[in-house]
């Protein structure tokens, strides 16, 4: 026996028991209270033991099991339709729906994704890995319904359900959602899961009044979803399930909106654990940024590590590119505080894993601010405290950026304000479907007046930082945004390995001079390898292997024509590498270069000496948790398929 949390598990695979009988929504009609009881205990179990093996959004889970067999109790699906915002809480879901073995067979576990997905199950709706969308989608679904004959016994989408919660609520497209579904009517209800936690902790003016909800029973005055004209119920035992299955079979076939507020505990089932109150800086008490255990102490309740539980034998791996290099940049930050009152970093509610500590954000004070789960807020907000003469850095995942969209373009860009962007996760990876960042040069790097960064080492990373956001009226620093992409695991890798000083010169120096201008790192003949940020430990193992001139661009927003003009002469190929969608990107920019420019004394454009062209990076296409090595093969970014393809371009 081993023991999990406050369970204990059996060493072999679950063969009994009620789970190991649960195939389908219907199986789970036909227990009784007491088996309910007996199935969210032995789920919690399979939670518990997955967690330590292949690890994942558990904390999320455990808070919503018994809500989860609620649900499946009382409704219909996939005719009655469940919509999970975010979804990474919908594990049990899955269990419940024909996937359970992919979360209680270790043979199993990772054969589906963490999120919904169609081409799963028909009981998902969407694939979904952002956070907000959940209420905006269920009332599409519910209009559609109502435009075709409303709530029957014979259409097509009967209920539907949002289940919201973990911070999603403070997202802008949740309140929208809200505002539409009062004004929409009909059927459509939402579950506001409030296990009183988003990724780290809660923050917003809007948690005040939902501590008072909680502690008032559902009664307090102060009623966000009232003042939206919402009906709204409130169950204070979020983890009863057969409390859960009264209060949700009153709702059901319901014809007109209504709230069903939940209080329900984030990772119950992990270990029991009184925290302190820290001193955050913040006067509320309903912010529950208070514990500072390590990813190893994770526990139930206000505990940041229990939103990704890393598997037991990852927990004392080497920090991750994110959390490194993230590190590293708030330190270089934090000694900038006494004397920069305006210098101040802003998260989207994803502090830790991008290297924000605790005890960093503590020590900020008020140089640190979490906005929440709210990318469109943080960067226009960011967009103010430029203008106001402050210097703002906004620091998040890559496919989150996409959220703020319109802020870059319009409060960022077209009003000139000096915002620095941490550009985490940028480039290929492993990542789910929704979470993938390849597509971050061809958003950010066209949008006019961003500069767009690609570092290729820590001394270059530290150097654009510094670049970025040094005073108005510094010599040669930008007169708008910078965009700073964080490196990746190859970087990372070869400065561990020491790949990147060995393969140099003995020195990595990509930070004297502009850093719009690119560097020539060595030269060669005949071909020019162009090695854009993460791609650049490639590049330097391709240009040793054939003696090519290798030359790091260092960025990827404009083209240093004298660099390219310096190539014509003595290079026959010019070949550019980048860990990204080709289409819209960086290396197409080089290619149109060289095509629309006529080299001087040549009236031919036939005959232009210019050098061909190779672009060398990713196809536009979603992946979905596809190892970066096999990325890597399927795209050629490989240093014996590139140089197959210089020899072969060579020879014609």
């Amino acid at each position: 026996m081993v023991i999990i949390g406050r369970h204990l598990e059996k060493e072999d695979e679950m063969g009994t028991g009620l789970l190991a009988t649960i195939d389908s929504p219907d199986d789970v009609k036909r227990l009784t209270a007491e088996q309910r009881v007996a199935l969210c205990d032995e789920i919690r179990n399979a939670l518990l033991t997955y967690g330590h093996r292949h690890g994942g959004h558990i904390g999320s889970n455990l808070a919503v099991v018994e809500a989860t067999v609620a649900l499946h109790t009382v409704f219909d699906s996939p005719r009655d339709r469940i919509v999970f915002d975010v979804s990474h809480q919908s594990y049990v879901h899955k269990m419940l729906t024909g996937r359970r073995r992919a979360f209680a067979d270790p043979d199993l576990f990772g054969t589906v994704t963490g999120f919904t997905n169609p081409n799963e199950s028909e009981h998902d709706s969407f694939v979904l890995g952002h956070t907000g969308t959940s209420i905006s989608l269920a009332c599409g679904l519910a209009k559609t319904r109502d435009m075709n004959g409303g709530l029957t016994t014979t259409s097509r989408i009967g209920n539907v359900v949002a289940m919201i919660g973990d911070g999603s609520l403070s997202s802008g497209i949740a309140f929208e959602g809200l505002n539409n579904a009062a004004e929409q009517g009909g059927n459509l209800i939402i579950i506001v899961n409030d296990n009183e936690m988003s990724i780290a902790g809660d923050f917003g003016g809007m948690y005040g009044p939902l501590a008072r909800l909680r502690a008032s029973n559902g009664t307090a005055e102060t009623n966000i979803f009232k003042a939206f004209g919402l009906d709204y119920r409130y169950v204070e035992a979020g983890n009863d399930v057969n409390a859960l299955v009264e209060a949700f079979s009153e709702v059901r076939n319901i014809d007109h909106p209504v709230v069903v507020h939940i209080h329900t505990l984030k990772g119950l089932g992990f270990e029991h654990r009184q925290t302190e109150a820290h001193n955050t800086g913040h006067r509320e008490p309903w912010h529950s940024d208070h514990c500072t255990l390590a990813d190893i102490h994770i526990h139930e309740g206000q505990c940041e590590a229990s939103h990704w539980q890393k598997p037991d034998r990852e927990l004392n791996a080497p920090a991750n590119p994110r959390a490194y290099y993230g590190a590293i940049v708030m330190n270089a930050l934090e000694r900038r505080f006494a004397a920069e009152p305006g210098l101040t970093i802003i998260s989207p509610a994803t502090p830790g894993s991008n290297g924000i500590s605790h005890e960093f954000r503590e020590r900020a004070g008020s140089h640190y601010v979490d906005t929440g789960i709210t990318e469109s807020h943080a960067v226009a907000f960011a967009a103010g405290i430029a203008k106001a003469g402050g210097t703002p850095i906004v620091a998040t995942t890559a496919s989150f950026f996409q959220r703020a969209y319109d802020q870059f373009f319009q409060e960022m860009s077209l009003n000139r304000a000096r915002v620095t962007i941490l550009d985490f996760l940028g480039g290929l990876s492993s990542s789910d479907n929704t979470h993938s960042g390849a597509y971050d040069i061809a958003m950010f790097a066209n949008i006019p007046g961003v500069t767009m960064l690609c570092p290729t080492s820590e001394e270059a990373l530290l150097a654009d930082v510094t670049w970025a956001t040094s005073p108005a009226g510094t010599p040669g620093c930008p007169d708008g945004p910078v965009v700073i992409r964080i490196p990746g695991d190859p970087i990372l890798a070869a400065e561990r390995d020491g790949v990147l000083t060995k393969l140099d010169g003995g020195v990595h120096d990509a930070t004297s001079g502009s850093p719009l201008s690119y560097r020539t790192v060595r030269k060669g003949g005949r071909t020019a390898i162009f090695a854009l940020g993460n791609t650049y430990p490639l590049g330097l193992d391709i240009a040793d292997r054939i003696g090519a001139t290798l030359v790091d661009p260092r960025q990827c927003s404009s083209l240093d024509e004298g660099a390219l003009e310096s190539l014509r002469d003595g290079h026959e190929l010019v070949v550019t590498l980048e860990d990204g969608q080709l289409e819209g990107g960086w290396g197409e920019k080089v290619t149109a270069y060289y095509a629309n420019h006529r080299a001087a004394g040549h009236a031919d454009h036939a005959v232009c000496g210019s050098p061909r062209v190779l672009n060398v990076g990713a196809d536009k296409e979603f992946t979905d948790r596809v190892r970066l090595t096999d990325l890597n093969e399927r795209y050629g970014l490989t240093s014996d398929a590139i140089v197959a393809r210089i020899n072969e371009a060579l020879r014609h």
